[in-house]
Formats: structure tokens, C-alpha cells, sequence
């Protein structure tokens, strides 16, 4: 475990490392208890360093023995690394070590899964497999050779020598050590290929464990799209001569970009119509389109230090949601964008855990793997194409490839190729890097003779360590319509740069209803006085389809506050509108399914905590139950309709189209469950031929507690098979009525099959319990107790696993005096525990203020 001591590092600190890496050559001989490891790394004084302090990481190693040009030195050991007097020329460092793969539970470094040898090195994962100055900027090309006799021995580049229990691997291309990687075991692979538009022929192969070969042709699939796509609409080409995935059971994240070799958690790569939903093929299609498109954003170019993560993890988010848009429905895709935005950004930035995209400081790098990172990373990229157009956003970042290829880089360096291709001064647009928190936008109207004006004033509210906020930015675009439904005016970007600005439209016969931050153009709260009349023409006229989502999502946030507060009934008027929408036929049914969706209960609780309205859980959920069944009572005759409509004839593919109608029918079906009480899921569940219908019956089973019969079936039929064991976890805890809540998720870790070192099945039922909102927020605080204590016992063996589910405590102070309490007590029994991890103090001393 790492040391738990705190110690903040900060960006204003940065200096260069003192030596040049040359070259890199590794050879690893493997065993699970005392695997070797010699280095040979060849190190010169670099000229641009005023610190020549030779300082290589190194943690839970074992040295053996170490050389410098070939004579033996005896250096300093610390529990953080090794310092040695070296030459003041270049020299060639050498160092043997032993480590245990079979021990490392924590899954950083070089572990073992189920018999596999495997790596997992971002951020600071290769300091525990040999003594390196492991930090991004400093990039080295490296020569690896395994030997073990395993059939299957791989690593970052194109392979040498591959016989007699000898595997050498050889990658060109300079890299930092966080994207090594090694993969030792016995292993299948389905294999491609894929022609490069220059005629490179690359090698695909995508390597899994017995058994699992016939869940990996839709991921050979999405890959061979990433590359294509790379290609046409960023002008990147593979740069290798084999493109290798290995799917990996024990796996902290999702995937690893990891040069020529991603590595990647097996539920994001895995998938078959029987055992995978739909959502779980647009999963694994767009993160292996993410890892992939990091060859460029990321691995050719990387990021100088692990402050600028944002760099790399913004910009490829950003390039894989335009990929799922391109691939599937683009107003679906943005939408979903939103939703996941607010559901896990917003909270980050309005709590306790609120940081920049780009942090001044941290204590444990791997905390800030972040929403803010990663998803507001990419609004702040996607707001950068919109204010400078798409034509000049191209150039940008064909200037950006051409002059950084090879290097590790800034949010400077990323925001100068704009500058320099547009003439933009970009000084003010930076803020959204080192400012944090959610921008509230606020407007007013005017409307006199035919002139209409949009008066919008911006703030930023008060964030930890950050009191004062500047403007911002704000690309806010903007439509108008008549008072008969027509668009009179087509989508304008404005920039709101101002504390308080305003903007004109002239030649306006009729006040026009506004159609505002058309497309989430930026990451903002937009507060705004809108009647539900007005709600409901947007609704049914808006020609913006997330305006018009938009709309109906805050009619029916009114209505579930309403019924919070006073025990309203839900709307009707609202119901009925949202009836006309979700009946048309002309629409996606993709997006009519997510006009059926309500606020989730967390969001409401924040809706009404800035009300000045304590949140009750309980409350919230008796208002979503009743409106879902007000809903099902009032569309009851055009259910049968949907439901037929949803049905999909043709054989299973997980498709754009017969995606969007079993989502559509997925919908349906929870509103006709509560009309007959679980026959047609029933049903459903028996008849089923792939797991999006089965798994959707289920729950709803299980919400109904007519799960026990199909729970047992389900059991029987995958009790072998890992994945799909994880969503029987999972649904039965996430569904569970709330008051049993704990009581499901309690019994489930007795069960024989739950192995709670595994993050994957770790995470299907503590974040199940967590997602049940009621359940988790139980008054008798049974709820925290039980997560606070598997996360104690769990940071033992995998701090960062534990320390980012601690994040379902960030909402505390949102809630009731006793609870707070109970959570606050919660959060001291774990700072208050022993040996607590350097992951877990830092973000427990985050949470508690």
C-alpha cells in the first residue's frame, strides 16, 4: 500500500527531470511470486533541466543489484524511489528487481488475473515494476523481451523474436512510461487486418481467455470503424504493424490506451446478443473508439504532466463522442451527453470535490480521474469548435498534430495552435481550464416595438479554494420562434464574454418565444423564469432536439416538485404533451424513449436542495412512483400501440435502429407493469432471445418482487459466466423497493460468487445500492454504514477502487441534519481507520471539508 502520509505537489512547482532517456531495455522473467525484472536505460543530462538530482521511482520493489556503465553502485533506497551520484555525461544505468505479481491486489504495476500476467501503469503504475523516472514527460522508445512458457507473451510496439519461451517486442515510437504494458497468458485471439489509406497493412488481433472468443467480433467490428474514422474526419493513421486488445478480468478502469497493446477492462470489450444489452455494445463500441483514437491524442502526443490529464482525456472524449454521434443518432447522443453530465459532473463541481479541468494541485493523481476531467474536458473542447467554426477547429488541430507530434504538451500548447490559426485571443476562454465550478446563466427579456432583447448576466458560485470567479466565455446559441410555432429565427451563436450583456433582434412583428443554449452549446445552469404554458409550446414546436428535451424535462421536473412539496398530482397538461411526442411516429424512437425518461431521484434532491428544500428521499421516490404510474394510467390505451411499434422483427443487431426500439419498448414496458402487475415482464423475460429485453424484464420483476422464480432461472443459466453475473448483482439491488434495499445488497455479499477483490463485481453491488437512491439514503443510515465499511476493508487491497466509489458520499450536506450526521459519521470512521491509503485520506479529507 502507498504510503499515507500527504504530500501536495503543485502545478507552479514543475520543472524538468535532470536526464534525457535514450532507450529503454527490459527483460522480464516471470513468475507469480518472484518475477525479475532488469533494466537497462540509457541516460543523458538534459540541457534544459536546472536540477540534476538523480531521482528514479520505485515502489514495492525488491533491488537486486545496480550498475552504472557496468560498475556496481549501491544507491539510496526510500519507500518512494532511489537516488544515486551519476556521471555528468551520458551513462547507462542498469538495475535488477523483484517483484510479486500474484500479491498485487491493488492492480497497479504488474499483477495477475485469473492465471494472466498483466499491466496497468496510468498514472503512476511503473514505478512498481522497476526503479524509472516515471513522470509524462519523459518519453523513451523501448526494447522488451519476456520470458515465460506461456503461449502468449505481448507488449507495446511490433514483435521480434517469438519462440522458445522468448517473446522481444520492440515499439519506435519515444513514449512515457505510463503507457507500457505487458500481457503474459494463455490466450485466444480473433484476428483482422486494416489497410491504412497510405497502404499500411496493420495486424488486428483482439486476445481473450478460453471461451470468450465468440463474444469479441463486435469489438473487432468497432474497431476496424475507429480506424476508418480516424482517418477521414481527423487525417490520423495507425503508425504500427499490429494493433493488439486483451480483455482483462481484473481491471480498475475501463480501458488502457497503452501503446500498440490496450488493454482493457473485459466488460468493455466483451459482447454477445445473449449476454450484453444494448447499451452495453454503444459502451464498448465508443471506448474502443476512445483508447484507439488516443494513439494520436495522447500517445503521440501526451501530456506533460499529470496536470494537464485534461490534454489528453478531454480532447479524446471529445473525439469519441463525435464518433458515437456519427455512428448512431447524433441528438440522441448529445442528450445522453447532458444527462451523464449532470448526473456526475454537476455534483462533482458543486460539492465538496469540486476542482478545474485543469487542477492546481493534488495528493494522489489517480482522485482526479474525474467527470470534470474527462466529460467537462470535452464541453470545453466541443465549446472551442463551436466559437471558432469547424473549418478553423480542423486547421487547429491539424497545426496541433504537425507541431507536437512527439512531444509532451500543455493546455498552453493546445490553446496557442488556435490562437495562432484564428488570430483569437484566448486568454479569457482558459478560465474554463483553471476556474471551477458551473457557470449559472441567468436571463431576462424585453420585448418593445419589433426589437427583442436577451439580457443574459453570468456567476459563478463559491468553490473549494476558490472564492472568486471571473467571467467566462460563453458560447450560448439561441433560436426564436413565433408565437404559431415557427422558427423565425435559425440558430445564432452569441458570446456572452460580460458579467451582464445583452443582445438585439430587430424586425420582430410578434414576440418570439426563445429557444436558448440550442444544443447545450455550454456546460451552464441556465436559470430562467419559464411557465409550464410556455414549457409545453417548446415541446411540441421546438425545432432543436435538445431544447425540445429540454422542455419537457423541466415540465417534468416542475410536476415531481410540485407532488415533493405539496403532494400535487402529476401534471396533466404535461403528460398529455409529452403523450403527442412520444406517439409520433416520425420521431426516433431512440429519442422518444429518452423524452419518457424522468429526472433521476438524485437530481431532484438537487433541485430541491436549491429550492431551500431539504430533500427527502423517501418523498422523492413516492412522487417519481406515482407520476410513472399516472403516466401508465393516462397512456394506457396507446401502450398496446407502443408496445407493437417497439417490436423488432428482424434477427438481433445491436444497431442504431434496433437499439432505439427496445429502448423505446423498454420504457413502455415499465409503464404496462404497473398496470398488470408484472405479466407482460413476465413474458417478456421467457420469451426473450437477448439480454436488453430479458434484463429489462427482470428488473421490473424484482421492482415488483415476483423476481424469485426468474432470478433463480437466470442464475442457473449464467452462474458461469462472470459478466453476466454482475448484472444479476447489480438489478437486484438497483430495483430492489428501497426499504430492503441494504438488506438485498447485505445477503448478496454472502453469496459464494461474490468476489469483492474483483472491481467489476465490487462495483455492481455497492453502485447498484448507491443508485438506488431511497435505498441508499435510508433514514436509518444502514446505507452508509455498509458502504463505509466495505470501502474500509476493500482499501486494504485496491485503494483506488475504494476511493472512487467514496464519491457517493460528495451530496452529504444536501440532506437533512441526521443524516448529514450519519454521513459525516460514516466518512470519519474511514479517516479515523488504520493505515488508511494515501488514495482514500485525500479524498476523505476532500469530502469532509
Amino acid at each position: 500500500m502507498k504510503d499515507a502520509s500527504p504530500q501536495t505537489i503543485y502545478l507552479k512547482d514543475y520543472t524538468p527531470f535532470g536526464y534525457v532517456v535514450e532507450g529503454v531495455e527490459l527483460t522480464f522473467a516471470l513468475a507469480p511470486e518472484a518475477t525479475r525484472v532488469k533494466s537497462r536505460i540509457r541516460f543523458a543530462p538534459n540541457p534544459d533541466a536546472t536540477d540534476r538530482t538523480f531521482f528514479l521511482h520505485g515502489e514495492d520493489l525488491t533491488l537486486i543489484s545496480a550498475a552504472i556503465d557496468g560498475t556496481p553502485v549501491t544507491p539510496t533506497l526510500t519507500e518512494q524511489g532511489l537516488t544515486c551520484e551519476v556521471p555528468d555525461a551520458p551513462f547507462t544505468w542498469e538495475a535488477e528487481v523483484e517483484i510479486a505479481p500474484a500479491k498485487n491486489t491493488a492492480l497497479e504495476g504488474l499483477y495477475m488475473s485469473n492465471g494472466m500476467y498483466c499491466t496497468q501503469c496510468e498514472a503512476e503504475g511503473f514505478r512498481k515494476i522497476t526503479y524509472y523516472p516515471d513522470r509524462p514527460d519523459v518519453m523513451a522508445t523501448f526494447d522488451v523481451r519476456i520470458e515465460s512458457d506461456l503461449p502468449v507473451m505481448l507488449s507495446n510496439g511490433n514483435p521480434g523474436t517469438q519462440d522458445g519461451g522468448v517473446a522481444e517486442w520492440h515499439d519506435p515510437w519515444p513514449k512515457p512510461s505510463y503507457l507500457f504494458a505487458l500481457v503474459a497468458g494463455d490466450l485466444e485471439a480473433r484476428s483482422d487486418s486494416f489497410t491504412t489509406r497510405s497502404g499500411r497493412h496493420v495486424d488486428l488481433n483482439l486476445w481473450v481467455r478460453p471461451g470468450d472468443l465468440g463474444k469479441t467480433a463486435w469489438g473487432m467490428e468497432a474497431l476496424r470503424t475507429s480506424m476508418r474514422w480516424d482517418e477521414e474526419v481527423y487525417g490520423r493513421e495507425y503508425d504500427l504493424d499490429v494493433f493488439n486488445i486483451v480483455a482483462v478480468d481484473d481491471f480498475n478502469m475501463g480501458a488502457m490506451e497503452n501503446k500498440g497493446l490496450n488493454i482493457f477492462n473485459s466488460s468493455a470489450v466483451l459482447a454477445s446478443q445473449d449476454t450484453s444489452t444494448d447499451a452495453n455494445f454503444e459502451r464498448i463500441e465508443a471506448i474502443i473508439a476512445h483508447e484507439y483514437f488516443h494513439n494520436w491524442t495522447g500517445n503521440r502526443i501526451t501530456c506533460r504532466d499529470w496536470f494537464q490529464l485534461c490534454l489528453k482525456e478531454g480532447l479524446t472524449v471529445f473525439r469519441d463522442s463525435q464518433f458515437t454521434a456519427d455512428q448512431r443518432s447524433a441528438p440522441v447522443k448529445r442528450i445522453g451527453d447532458v444527462i451523464d453530465l449532470r448526473a456526475r459532473q454537476f455534483p462533482e463541481d458543486q460539492g465538496p470535490l469540486s476542482h478545474p479541468v485543469r487542477p492546481e494541485s493534488f495528493q494522489e493523481i489517480n482522485n482526479f480521474y474525474t467527470a470534470t476531467v474527462y466529460e467537462k474536458g470535452a464541453e470545453v473542447i466541443g465549446m472551442l469548435k463551436r466559437l471558432v467554426g469547424d473549418e478553423a477547429y480542423d486547421k487547429a488541430v491539424a497545426l496541433y498534430f504537425e507541431r507536437h507530434d512527439g512531444q509532451a504538451c500543455t493546455i498552453e500548447d493546445w490553446l496557442q495552435v488556435f490562437e495562432d490559426t484564428t488570430g483569437r485571443d484566448l486568454s479569457q476562454f482558459k478560465r474554463w481550464y483553471t476556474q471551477s465550478g458551473t457557470p449559472r446563466l441567468s436571463v431576462e427579456e424585453s420585448y418593445e416595438g419589433a426589437r427583442y432583447t436577451l439580457t443574459f448576466r453570468q456567476r459563478t458560485p463559491a468553490t473549494p479554494g476558490q472564492s472568486e470567479k471571473l467571467p467566462q466565455v460563453l458560447p450560448v446559441a439561441v433560436g426564436l420562434l413565433s408565437p404559431g410555432g415557427e422558427e423565425v429565427l435559425p440558430t445564432q451563436l452569441l458570446e456572452v464574454t460580460e458579467p451582464e450583456q445583452s443582445f438585439t433582434f430587430d424586425n420582430m412583428p410578434d414576440r418570439p418565444i426563445p429557444s436558448l443554449l440550442r444544443g447545450f452549446s455550454a456546460p451552464v445552469v441556465l436559470e430562467r423564469e419559464s411557465d409550464a404554458a410556455e414549457q409545453a409550446f417548446l415541446l411540441a414546436h421546438d425545432t432543436d432536439p435538445y431544447c425540445r428535451w429540454e422542455a419537457g424535462r423541466g415540465l417534468a421536473r416542475g410536476s415531481l416538485v410540485a407532488s415533493v412539496v405539496d403532494g400535487a398530482d402529476p401534471d396533466g397538461a404535461w403528460l398529455d404533451a409529452l403523450q403527442a411526442v412520444v406517439t409520433d411516429p416520425a420521431l426516433d424512437p431512440a429519442y422518444r424513449a429518452l423524452m419518457m425518461g424522468l429526472p433521476t431521484q438524485s437530481e431532484l434532491a438537487q433541485a430541491l436542495y436549491e429550492k431551500g428544500i431539504t430533500p427527502d428521499p423517501d418523498a422523492i421516490r413516492d412522487a417519481v412512483e406515482a407520476t410513472v404510474r399516472a403516466t401508465a394510467d393516462r397512456w394506457a390505451d396507446d401502450l398496446p400501440g407502443l408496445s407493437e411499434e417497439a417490436r423488432v422483427a428482424e434477427p438481433y443487431a445491436p444497431d442504431a435502429q434496433q437499439s432505439g426500439k427496445r429502448a423505446l419498448g423498454t420504457r413502455v414496458l415499465s409503464l404496462v407493469s404497473r398496470l398488470d402487475g408484472g405479466s407482460a415482464a413476465e413474458a417478456q423475460f421467457e420469451a426473450a432471445d437477448n439480454m436488453t429485453l430479458k434484463l429489462a424484464a427482470l428488473g421490473n420483476l424484482v421492482r415488483l418482487e415476483r423476481a424469485d422464480d426468474a432470478l433463480a432461472a437466470f442464475e442457473a443459466q449464467w452462474k458461469d459466466d462472470r459478466l453476466v453475473m454482475d448484472k444479476w448483482f447489480g438489478i437486484q439491488i438497483m430495483s430492489a423497493p428501497a426499504p430492503v434495499a441494504v438488506e438485498r445488497a447485505e445477503a448478496l455479499t454472502g453469496h459464494a460468487a461474490f468476489d469483492w477483490t474483483n472491481p467489476n463485481r465490487f462495483r455492481a453491488v455497492m453502485g447498484a445500492l448507491v443508485s438506488n437512491h431511497a435505498g441508499f439514503h435510508r433514514a436509518d443510515g444502514a446505507g452508509y454504514d455498509f458502504l463505509a465499511g466495505w470501502l474500509a476493508r476493500l482499501d486494504e487491497k485496491n485503494p483506488q477502487t475504494a476511493a472512487r466509489m467514496a464519491t457517493a458520499f460528495q451530496t452529504w450536506r444536501r440532506y437533512d441534519d441526521d443524516r448529514q450526521a450519519k454521513m459525516r459519521a460514516a466518512l470519519e470512521s474511514l479517516r479515523d481507520k488504520p493505515k488508511l491509503s494515501r488514495d482514500m485520506g485525500e479524498m476523505v479529507a476532500r469530502l469532509l471539508g
